[in-house]
């Protein structure tokens, strides 16, 4: 009986001891539009959608539709998730019928527009992930600021280029 206790005591702090209290707030619309966006010191639209354009591809994204005059951009960049252990598992469980995530597709689309005589970007990514079978697993967007930060930080050095005609 005192072995059952103790047995018991370890699966409470191995299945409580992991929680935490931390409360993840949701962010609003207003919140995640701001670190979307970015206004540059330009008024020349297609400049910054060419350097845009350059990032994108520089992180092996391509890019699907690109209209200069509604200063439209998309694109997207998939990504191989599958775990192997896992798809053989998965295929010795449950044969023809096993399903896994296979590849993870990341889509841009950013709005480059004037603003004054300045050049406003909005950029959105979201994350698809697909099974082996096609089929859509969860579709989410990135919210996550410094993700933003960082694409936001490769275009201003693109910019820059772009300006300096490097």
């Amino acid at each position: 009986m005192r072995k059952f206790g103790i047995l018991l005591v370890i699966i409470s702090l191995f299945l409580f001891g992991c929680a935490t209290n931390e409360v993840k707030l949701e962010k609003t619309q207003l919140q995640i539009r701001q670190f979307q966006t970015r206004i540059y010191d330009t008024n020349d639209t297609k400049m910054v959608i060419k350097a845009m354009i350059n990032v994108l591809q520089d992180e092996g994204f391509i890019i699907k539709n690109a209209a200069m005059d509604l200063g439209l951009l998309c694109a997207e960049k998939t990504i191989d998730i599958e775990d192997k252990a896992e798809a053989a598992a998965l295929i010795l469980l449950f044969g023809i019928h096993a399903t896994w995530k296979k590849a993870s597709v990341i889509e841009c689309t950013a709005n480059v527009n004037e603003y004054g005589n300045q050049t406003r970007v909005r950029v959105n990514f979201q994350v698809k992930v697909l099974d082996n079978k096609g089929g859509i697993r969860g579709v989410k967007q990135i919210e996550d600021e410094k993700y933003y930060q960082e694409f936001f930080s490769k275009l201003d050095k693109a910019i820059f280029i772009q300006k300096e005609k490097l």
